[in-house]
């Protein structure tokens, strides 16, 4: 009568050891399926985001600039699901541009100076690009990126690179007027509306910013792409 008590009481301790071992075990089991989770998104984060800086875009402007090669670059490469950030040159504050149009940047270049890009964009617009040209910050912004995004301009947005430096020796083209500033910079091409050089791509003008928008799709995505968009928009002349 007196062992039954105490089996029972051992029993009892011994299944209530084994819970106590074994909640502790699935505690601890969980905290390490919870931390493998965590790390797994973690990288998938990371894996994320590096995928999203490659298709991702700035097209940074000022008073001044060519509305046709802010906006049509802009929408096609909306069009193809990439980041695009319209940054102004001076401030986030709205820009008139050359014919009057006024756009409202996302922010002000400075806001962005820390973040990675698959492509930066610079439209034409002689009062912008003499900006661009006079801008220490501007011209810190473009070499920090040189090696690691493409750097595409259109129009006169060739002569604010090569106020920087960048790409030198490289092949571009222009708006045709500019081309005599350039051709001692660069090897000067007239007869390609769209020059892609290694990372630099360069165009001719308003009528050419469909084509300078989806070559940047074709770079930042891929052809298929590109050609799907240039489908839909009736630009025949894009292959």
């Amino acid at each position: 009568m007196i062992i039954k008590p105490m089996f029972s009481y051992a029993i009892r301790h011994f299944s209530s050891s084994m819970q106590q071992q074994n909640n502790y075990k699935t505690r601890l089991w969980a905290r390490k399926l919870l931390a493998n989770a965590e790390l797994s998104r973690f990288y998938s984060k990371k894996k994320a985001l590096n995928g999203k800086e490659l298709k991702s875009a700035v097209i940074i402007f000022g008073k001044g600039a060519e509305e046709m090669e802010v906006v049509i670059p802009a929408d096609v490469l909306r069009r193809a699901k990439i980041d695009v950030v319209l940054a102004g040159l001076c401030d986030n504050k709205p820009v008139e541009c050359t014919k009057g149009l006024i756009i409202v940047p996302d922010c002000h270049m400075k806001d962005v100076e820390n973040r990675k890009f698959g492509a930066i964009i610079l439209p034409g617009g002689q009062e912008s690009n003499l900006a661009m040209a006079e801008s220490d910050k501007f011209g810190e912004f473009l070499k920090k990126r040189e090696e690691e995004s493409y750097i595409a301009a259109i129009c006169s947005g060739p002569l604010a690179l090569a106020a920087h430096c960048i790409g030198k020796g490289k092949c571009v083209t222009s708006y045709p007027k500019v081309k005599s500033d350039l051709e001692s910079f660069y090897k000067y091409v007239d007869d390609e509306k769209v020059v892609v050089d290694g990372k630099l791509i360069t165009s001719q003008g308003p009528g050419t910013a469909f084509l300078f928008a989806l070559k940047l799709v074709e770079l930042l995505k891929d052809k298929q792409e590109a050609k799907e968009i240039a489908k839909i928009l009736l630009v025949d002349d894009y292959c």
